[in-house]
């Protein structure tokens, strides 16, 4: 039996479209729909469990992208050929759709859930990360699961001043934005992306204009819901409420919540105060009581707690730690601070701290990136580490956490546009984050900024960045500048811009509430730009530009282009001339053969290793010219000549024949040149006869005039 499709279509308005397909896979799972843009075709289900797990009280919401090699044709790399576990690039594609979707289910649904996307078929000229979002709203549009906000994520790029929807790979990289933007029908969500010094107002423009676009894929998911017949939304049991109970924690709780918030203090010592209010609030409450309700307790605090704070800021300007809406934190900085490696930096800012490296290294090192939809390699990359002691807890470390992995990439995102485009390094920085009450990802960027700087990375301009929040009760609003990690839970914004002196770099934007004005973000926008600023002036107070040089123990890389036809003659049979050479000279020695030349890279922390190569390179590749003059070096004595070694190409040797010695006749060579003898000879090019290369000593001497013969 044939199943009854159902396909919404969707125009870009260029001649591109993309199309909603639903009822012909996966018709087990509560929603499933295939989405396609060219031969790109995304599947994305939609499941979750019909009762929630008791003791729940969040949503357990898994959101899971997978690439499939077999959709762009191809087997997986390595050994074992199977798909394994997920790459940074798709676990960077399930953080931009969970981040949009999370906020929107209900508060009180907490039942299993997973959105699983799959890339079946994958178009070079499309870039699937960018329907993902779009999949996974139609999935949950067709489905039962109570999801009434429906959403689409997009990419905006502007190629020659004009903004474009979901650009292909080739067009992006010709783009001066590189923006991801999720919303629903009236709000914008979240965005993410990476900038080449834009302004604040070219952000809220691009973000205008990837919502319009939005707008008309949230439309046709909603057309694709009626044609399909929109499911009845299941029932499911809420959290447990209790009025009375609500009522007599906020009495006993609110008044002291304020007090303490509203004084100002340092983390440890607010936690310890807080849960001393906590203990007071539960004091009021029967053993019995806390046995039966106990989760109320805690949930009805934390509410009191958040809504004291919260009025705190609004009504006083005063925020937990005592700073008001536009302060920075005190920040202190340090480069240098590890003696071996390359180059490093400390930065601390209030109570957040991040340790920078600077590692440099040959092509060779670079970050190799294998997937279905991309292949190419990263000669600079950026690698976060959040270890459970920065906040103070102990917690079993199972590997890179997908948050690491997406704030070490808006670290990169950020600082990668300013790397030279000729710097000859790969450049691989670690961020360890050793202290954290407020963004990490913020300090890995200022760190890494210095960290590069006393590496002696000619960085093009230096760029920090801040975290901001935002608190409203729908008419009163307050910016917060570089925020706290209680601020960040507490607040109903939170988004991080990082830039140089001229212009932003790389964004995040993660927004809680429904129907924030465009006026608020461009307010907040440059609220940040201020704080970015005078964080930028403690970076260039404590190193104001990069180094002239690397450092001592760092590797130098000098980098030639032979032609191609010498790379055969450098490495050697078997590679024995370059590991020799190698050996003997301390250095790294890397070829790579773009457009028929042979491009060496050399790195080595010896100079005279380093000028060793160079002059070995030069020999291999010396080729003298037909009647110019060169020096040479007598290294061989012969019978009918003199073996010479041309001094500018040491091992690049030539026959001199004895009768090119001189003009008059010479009976022995050692009449006229021995051993270890410099002289010019003339090149005469290769001998028609002997099909060898041919010099002359005596072409470069006066001939002597002609003996008149004798009647």
């Amino acid at each position: 039996m044939i199943p009854q499709l159902f396909v919404e279509k969707i125009d870009l308005g260029d001649g591109r479209s993309i199309t909603i397909e639903t009822g012909r896979l996966a018709k087990q799972a509560d929603g499933s729909v295939v989405v396609r843009m060219g031969d790109t075709m995304i599947l994305a289900t939609a499941v979750s469990a019909r009762t929630s797990n008791p003791g729940v009280d969040f949503l357990p919401l898994t959101v899971d992208y997978r690439e499939k090699f077999a959709a762009a044709g191809r087997f997986p790399g390595g050994f074992f050929k199977r798909e394994a576990r997920p790459s940074d690039s798709e676990v960077l594609t399930m953080r931009l759709v969970d981040r949009v979707l999370r906020p929107l289910f209900p508060d009180d649904y907490h039942a299993e859930t997973q959105v699983m996307i799959q890339l079946m078929s994958h178009d070079e000229e499309v870039m699937p990360d960018a329907l993902a979002g779009l999949a996974a709203s139609a999935a949950l549009a067709v489905s039962d699961i109570p999801f009434y906000n429906l959403i689409s994520e997009v990419r905006v790029a502007r190629i020659d001043g004009k903004f474009v929807i979901n650009p292909s790979r080739v067009d992006l990289e010709k783009s001066d934005i590189d923006m991801m933007i999720g919303a629903s029908l009236d709000s914008v969500a979240m965005v993410e992306g990476e900038m080449k010094e834009i302004s604040e107002a070219e952000m809220v423009e691009a973000i205008k204009f990837a919502h319009e676009a939005i707008k008309v894929q949230i439309q046709a998911q909603l057309r694709l819901q009626a044609a399909f017949g929109k499911k009845e939304i299941r029932t499911y049991e809420g959290e447990k409420e209790n009025e009375e109970i609500y009522k007599k924690v906020k009495a006993a709780a609110y008044d002291k919540i304020y007090d303490i918030a509203k004084v100002g203090s340092a983390k440890h010592e607010r936690s310890a105060a807080f849960a001393e209010v906590k203990e007071e609030v539960k004091a009021l409450f029967t053993e019995e009581e806390l046995a039966a309700d106990g989760d109320l307790v805690s949930k009805y605090f934390y509410k009191t707690n958040k809504e004291a704070v919260r009025n705190v800021v609004l009504e006083l300007g005063v925020r937990l730690d005592g700073r008001k809406t536009t302060d920075i934190r005190p920040i202190w900085c340090e480069t240098d601070y590890l003696p071996r490696v390359h180059g490093s930096s400390l930065f601390t800012r209030g109570e957040t701290q991040a340790l920078a490296t600077v590692t440099l290294g040959t092509s060779r090192e670079a970050n190799q990136i294998d997937s279905p939809s991309e292949q190419g390699e990263e000669k600079f990359y950026l690698h976060y580490n959040f270890p459970p002691f920065s906040t103070g807890e102990a917690k079993p470390l199972r590997g890179t956490s997908r948050r690491e992995v997406g704030h070490g990439n808006l670290a990169q995102r950020a600082l990668k546009n300013m790397i030279p485009a000729d710097c000859p390094y790969t450049i691989r920085i670690v961020s360890e984050v050793l202290e954290s009450n407020g963004s990490s990802s913020m300090a890995t960027v200022c760190a890494g900024t210095m960290a590069l700087m006393d590496a002696g990375v000619q960085m093009v301009k230096p760029v920090s960045g801040i975290a901001m929040g935002l608190i409203t009760d729908g008419e009163k609003f307050a910016v917060l500048s570089d925020i706290l990690g209680d601020e960040d839970h507490l607040g109903d914004m939170d988004f991080k811009v990082t830039g140089t002196a001229d212009g932003i770099t790389a964004c995040q934007m993660d927004i809680k509430i429904d129907g924030l004005r465009y006026d608020i973000m461009e307010q907040a926008l440059g609220q940040a730009r201020e704080g970015r600023l005078h964080i930028l002036g403690k970076l260039t107070e404590t190193i104001a530009a990069p180094r002239a040089d690397v450092k001592a123990h760092a590797p130098k890389i000098i980098t030639r282009t032979i032609p191609g036809n010498f790379i055969g003659a450098l490495i050697g049979p078997g590679g024995k001339v370059i590991q020799e050479l190698q050996k003997a000279t301390g250095t790294t020695i890397v070829i790579n053969e773009v457009d028929e030349q042979g491009v060496i890279e050399i790195l080595g922390t010896d100079p005279a290793g380093i000028e060793a190569v160079l002059a070995k390179i030069k020999s291999i590749t010396f080729k003298p010219q037909m009647g110019e003059a060169y020096e040479v070096k007598v290294i061989k004595m012969l019978d009918f000549g003199a073996v010479v070694e041309y001094t500018a190409a040491p091992g690049n040797e030539v026959l001199l024949h004895v009768s090119e010695l001189a003009w008059e006749r010479t009976e022995n060579v050692t009449d006229v040149v021995n051993m270890g003898d410099i002289f010019e000879v003339k090149y005469l090019g290769v001998d028609p006869k002997t099909k060898k290369e041919k010099v002359s000593r005596k072409a470069l001497l006066q001939r002597p005039p002609r003996e008149e013969k004798k009647e």
